[in-house]
């Protein structure tokens, strides 16, 4: 399954409420200090329901993503019942937030896993806002388009 950043489709909003987080010298989880943005990317493949979003930890000051964290909003169950072939193990990592196997991480990711756990996802408004996202692509992607349209994809 492919996915898109939010930008893709709606790049004011994006602009607007991409969260960020600074971290300050000498922080708990042994991150340097500076500003982490977290962009939002979710599934554009018609049809999906998976509620989930990846992000895409990114730092200014360095130049490759940091980590690619993954988070589902719904119960262990939800993942289990989605994702058909999968064990209970399997349905924990789809529901996350869990580093995203097989995505670019580097030294920091743990950390930044931390910090989405313990201080992103902590906020009740920013997971309502993630779920917002969430329905808005899913709508752009899964309404009827006119022939020749095509939806805007990653680069990979």
């Amino acid at each position: 399954m492919p996915f898109v950043p939010f930008h893709d489709y709606f790049p004011e909003i994006a602009e607007r409420e991409t969260q960020s987080i600074t971290v300050f010298p000498h922080d708990p989880l042994g991150l340097p200090a500076g500003e982490y943005g977290f962009l939002e990317l979710y599934c554009d493949e018609p049809g999906c329901d998976c509620r989930r979003v990846f992000f895409y930890v990114l730092c200014p000051s360095r130049e490759e993503v940091q980590a690619v964290i993954a988070w589902g909003w719904e119960s262990v169950d939800f993942y289990m019942r989605w994702f058909k072939y999968g064990d209970h193990a399997d349905a924990v990592k789809l529901k996350g937030p869990v580093l995203n196997s097989g995505s670019p991480a580097t030294e920091l990711a743990p950390g930044l896993l931390e910090l989405v756990r313990n201080v992103l996802l902590t906020d009740p408004e920013y997971a309502e806002r993630i779920k917002r996202h969430y329905t808005m692509v899913r709508e752009r992607i899964d309404r009827p388009r006119k022939p020749g349209k095509r939806r805007p994809r990653m680069h990979r």
